[in-house]
């Protein structure tokens, strides 16, 4: 687990924002994959916006892995 965090903890250590959004799968296994945005200290409005624009703009956020 803590090779996982990594990968996501360098915003909370910089003071930096982020988001991470749905935006696919892996092709066998069917695994979801993540979108991961950062933006500038403080610059939240922004990166919700790009976030909302995203979401708006396909369908993965509804999509949903398969349990077989």
């Amino acid at each position: 687990m803590y090779l996982l965090d990594i990968f996501t903890i360098s915003a909370n250590l910089t003071g930096m924002c982020g988001i991470s959004l749905p935006c696919g799968f892996s092709e066998n296994p069917r695994l979801p994959i993540g979108l991961q945005l950062l933006g500038k200290p403080f610059g939240e409005a922004p990166l919700l916006q790009a976030a909302n624009a995203f979401e708006q703009a396909t369908t993965w956020h509804q999509a949903r892995p398969s349990t077989k």
